[in-house]
C-alpha cells in the first residue's frame, strides 16, 4: 500500500470523585438517568465500549470484537480507575488487558500513561506539589497496571519549565501537548539560535516527537 494514513487516538478519561465521603458511596444522580449516577452512564455509553468494540459486516451482523484499548494510547485518573476497580471489574479487567496486549504488540511499550493525581494544574502548584503529584500518579499508575509509566499526562496539558524538570527528575519520558503550546523548534543538531524555526502559525509536524531542553526561564525572559 502506497502512502498508508496512520492515526493516533489519546483517550483522556476522567472522572471527578463522586462518592459521599461519609459512606463511601455514589449517591443517585437524577440527572444521570436512568442510570444510577454519571459514572455509572458513561461508563455504559464510553468506557465499557471501548473494551469490546463491534465490528460489523456489511450486512450490519457482529464480526469481531475488538479491545480499543489495546489500540489507542490513553490515561486515566486515580479517582476513575479506583471506581473500576471496585464497580465494574468487568472494565477494569479489560483496560488493564488492553495494556498488556499493546505491551506485546509494541515490544513492551504500553498504551497506559499515568496522570498527575489530583488533576492538579501543575504551573500553579508548589514545587513540593508538583513532585507530589508526579509520584502518586505514578503509584497508582504502578498499582493497576504492574509496571512503571513511561509518560504522564498534565492535566489541561497545562505546562511550564518547572514542570517539566519535575517530569524529568520523577523519570517521566514523555507527555502529550498541543501543537499550538509550542513556540519553535530546531534540529537537535542545531546550536545556533538562528537554527530555531517560529510555529506561531501551528506549522509544526507532529508526526514525530520533540525533546524539551529545560532553560531558565527568568533568564531567557
Amino acid at each position: 500500500m502506497e502512502n498508508p494514513l496512520f492515526l493516533t487516538i489519546h483517550g483522556h478519561f476522567y472522572q471527578p470523585p463522586r462518592e459521599n465521603p461519609w459512606t463511601g458511596l455514589v449517591e443517585r444522580q437524577e440527572s444521570a438517568a436512568p442510570h444510577h449516577n454519571w459514572n455509572d452512564r458513561i461508563t455504559d455509553q464510553c468506557y465499557s465500549p471501548n473494551g469490546a468494540s463491534r465490528i460489523l459486516s456489511s450486512h450490519g451482523r457482529i464480526e469481531k470484537l475488538v479491545n480499543n484499548y489495546g489500540y489507542m494510547s490513553f490515561n486515566i485518573g486515580a479517582t476513575l480507575m479506583g471506581w473500576f476497580r471496585t464497580q465494574r471489574p468487568d472494565v477494569y479487567s479489560r483496560i488493564r488487558e488492553g495494556d498488556m496486549l499493546s505491551m506485546e504488540r509494541l515490544n513492551g511499550h504500553g498504551n497506559a500513561i499515568a496522570q498527575v493525581y489530583n488533576h492538579i494544574i501543575m504551573p500553579l502548584a508548589s514545587e513540593q506539589d508538583k513532585h507530589t503529584q508526579i509520584r502518586w500518579g505514578k503509584r497508582d499508575f504502578e498499582f493497576h497496571f504492574n509496571r512503571e509509566p513511561e509518560g504522564m499526562w498534565l492535566a489541561e496539558t497545562a505546562i511550564n519549565m518547572d514542570t517539566v524538570v519535575a517530569l524529568i527528575k520523577e523519570g517521566i519520558k514523555f507527555t502529550i501537548l498541543s501543537p499550538k503550546q509550542a513556540q519553535a523548534f530546531r534540529p537537535l543538531t542545531s546550536g545556533s539560535v538562528s537554527g530555531w524555526t517560529g510555529c506561531s502559525n501551528v506549522s509544526i509536524d507532529t508526526t514525530h516527537p520533540y525533546r524539551i531542553i529545560p532553560r531558565d526561564e527568568k533568564e531567557s525572559a
